[in-house]
């Protein structure tokens, strides 16, 4: 079987792996780089619990072939924290009980993230629509809610 050589560049560091055709992002994420993360949940695209980004468009790495990520920029929440310090959203998710299991947190905090990084200072049902496409079981929503809006309003410089 032939393997396509992809270039791509993780977190911000450059990476290179060999893949089938047919393999997914999140299984080249996974099984490849070892960034294991993003958890396939239902592998149709519906959970979000492989959520990244790639060249700054938030996506389900499910559905997106590990061959289009050849040039590509992508971050997985692997790349949220820097130098051992937590990312606001991550530290406002364990302060305020926003996760049970973990499946679903690490997409749940990439789209989050990629919310912020558009959008500093959403409403509570901005960040509900932006986190519509992520599922999860064993957490209500309020506290997710809550977490981004207290790390959103930490990241303008606020206190919450």
């Amino acid at each position: 079987m032939k393997k396509i050589h992809v270039t791509t560049k993780v977190n911000g560091d450059e990476v290179e792996f060999l893949c089938p055709p047919e393999e997914t992002l999140l299984d080249a994420l996974r099984d490849r780089l070892g960034f294991s993360g993003a958890k396939e949940g239902c592998g149709t695209g519906d959970c979000g619990a492989c959520s990244v980004t790639l060249n700054g468009r938030l996506v389900c790495s499910c559905l997106v072939l590990g061959a289009e990520a050849e040039g590509a920029e992508i971050s997985t929440v692997e790349g949220l924290a820097h130098g051992g310090e937590l990312h606001p959203l991550q530290q406002s998710f364990i302060d305020n009980a926003a996760l049970q299991c973990g499946i679903c947190t690490p997409g749940i905090l990439v789209a989050a993230k990629a919310l912020l990084e558009r959008n500093p200072d959403p409403s509570d049902s901005e960040i509900r629509y932006w986190l519509a496409g992520n599922l999860c079981r064993c957490t209500g929503y309020d506290k997710i809610i809550k977490a981004v809006k207290i790390a959103a309003a930490e990241m303008r410089g606020e206190t919450a």
